[in-house]
């Protein structure tokens, strides 16, 4: 496929494209920051003519697209303030959403976020492991702006019944030199209660990418993506007791089961994480 990736200079994005890359994929990288080179081109993703300009064609790059991965954004809340993360954060991604309509693209796969889980589960979750089966609990505006998205996205769908949009509620990402830091976590459990100690390798955060792309199932879908384990010694089951102390446990817990189910990806997409931090220390 010719797939746009934007946010393709960032922490996810930059792994994404290498993974389609290497799949086979011809990978058109859109970023407002990054070096010239074969395949990027820079675009501000807030002006909507810019957007669509990129996605319809660009001289010397591309004459039309397959697919379009969206991971450009403020990546949390607090980077900016929060209207301008929501403005930046939502117009980036109406914009995406609408060039990519009117560009023909029937297939996004786009960044959402665990923070619609409730984070940072100062109210306690309503039973672990969680999923995506109960409704969204923004806590920030940035989690709102997601809300949003993924709002926005299911209405499209219904406009289009040959559009697919998959929303990847990825977890923290992590690369292979932020392992080091993982077994001070032991020392304060509560340091990471707020996303229930989960991760996700960026590795195989653009596995569970290029899945949802090939699989390009009609219609709208959210999936938890993280990693099998926790960023934990301790067991899962000792945490979950400890810090939500009469949240209802769902299942018999592996010893450092991940706390974020990621049954449905695992059972709609193929997906599998292939990396622990546990192998990198």
């Amino acid at each position: 496929m010719r797939i746009a990736v934007t946010g393709a200079a960032g922490k996810l994005g930059s792994v994404v494209a290498s993974v389609l890359r290497e799949a086979g994929h011809t990978v058109h990288a859109l970023d407002v920051v990054g070096a010239r080179g074969p395949g990027f081109t820079r675009v501000d993703l807030t002006d909507y003519g810019q957007t669509v300009d990129a996605l319809c064609g660009i001289d010397d790059r591309h004459s039309g697209l397959d697919a379009v991965v969206h991971l450009a954004a403020a990546p949390a809340g607090g980077i900016l303030p929060d209207s301008a993360t929501f403005h930046n954060n939502m117009t980036a991604t109406f914009n995406v959403f609408q060039a990519a309509r009117r560009a023909g693209i029937k297939t996004i796969v786009y960044a959402s976020s665990e923070t619609l889980l409730g984070i940072p589960f100062e109210t306690p979750p309503p039973y672990i492991p969680l999923d995506e089966e109960y409704d969204s609990r923004p806590e920030s505006m940035y989690s709102v702006t997601k809300h949003l998205e993924e709002e926005l996205a299911r209405k499209l769908v219904r406009w289009d019944p040959e559009l697919s949009i998959s929303a990847m509620r990825f977890s923290n990402v992590m690369h292979v030199e932020d392992y080091v830091e993982f077994p001070s976590y032991d020392a304060d459990p509560r340091s990471r209660r707020w996303n229930l100690w989960g991760y996700i390798d960026a590795r195989d955060g653009a596995q569970a990418v290029l899945k949802a792309l090939e699989l390009s199932l009609p219609g709208f879908a959210a999936y938890i993506i993280a990693n099998a384990d926790t960023v934990m010694s301790r067991s899962s089951a000792e945490l979950a007791e400890e810090a939500f102390p009469g949240v209802e446990i769902r299942k018999v817990l592996g010893k450092n089961e991940t706390l974020l189910s990621i049954e449905k990806a695992r059972r709609i997409l193929g997906y599998e994480p292939q990396h622990s931090w546990r192998d990198s220390i």
